[in-house]
């Protein structure tokens, strides 16, 4: 049996064939799967690779039953083969190259913008550009998820940089300031 990948994390890949996916957390495949074996039942077994509570495949654990149509009902009598061809990020490809804006140089953004982030032990704050950084009570996503206010609201008038769709943004950050406050 063979996967053939062609999608990954919402992007059509060109059609890859490996024998086998390791995937990790926050990862998405879609693989169409080549059933062209002997009508029978075939385990597909899901190995942890840092678990050290469910290791092996004794009795089922991570495993689940591939049956054919027409086999009979019971638990596979195949061996974990060594896999040959396993997926190797690097060869993915998109299907449709989605190149990215602009012009690759520096200083040919359609915006620039330079964070200047200093200390001020006088206040015991951060300062950005100007604007003391007053960090939120609730977090601004849960505030904005919510409805209940707009992200310009949540804080002092030169802490939020709206930006447009579609554009080539260039962000500057001079080093100097150590656990600087930045949310991008």
């Amino acid at each position: 049996m063979s996967l053939t990948v062609i999608e990954t994390d919402g992007v059509n890949v060109q059609p890859l064939t490996v024998d086998s996916i390791q995937i990790f957390a926050g990862q998405r495949y879609s693989f169409v799967l080549k059933a062209n074996q002997n009508i029978d039942n075939y385990w597909i077994r899901a190995k942890p690779s840092n678990s050290t509570a469910f290791i092996g495949f004794d009795g089922g654990v991570n495993s689940a039953i591939l049956r054919y149509q027409d086999a009979p009902i019971r638990y596979p009598n195949t061996v974990q083969a060594p896999n040959s061809n396993p997926l190797l990020e690097t060869n993915l490809h998109p299907l449709v190259s989605p190149a990215a804006p602009g012009v690759p140089s520096v200083g040919a953004a359609d915006i620039s913008l330079n964070l200047d982030i200093v200390a001020d032990f006088d206040i015991l704050k951060f300062v950005v550009n100007g604007a003391v950084y007053i960090p939120p009570t609730v977090p601004v996503l849960l505030q904005i998820l919510s409805g209940a206010k707009k992200s310009q609201d949540l804080f002092p008038v030169g802490s939020i940089y709206t930006l447009p769709r579609n554009k080539v943004i260039e962000v500057s950050i001079p080093g100097g300031t150590v656990g600087a406050p930045v949310s991008i």
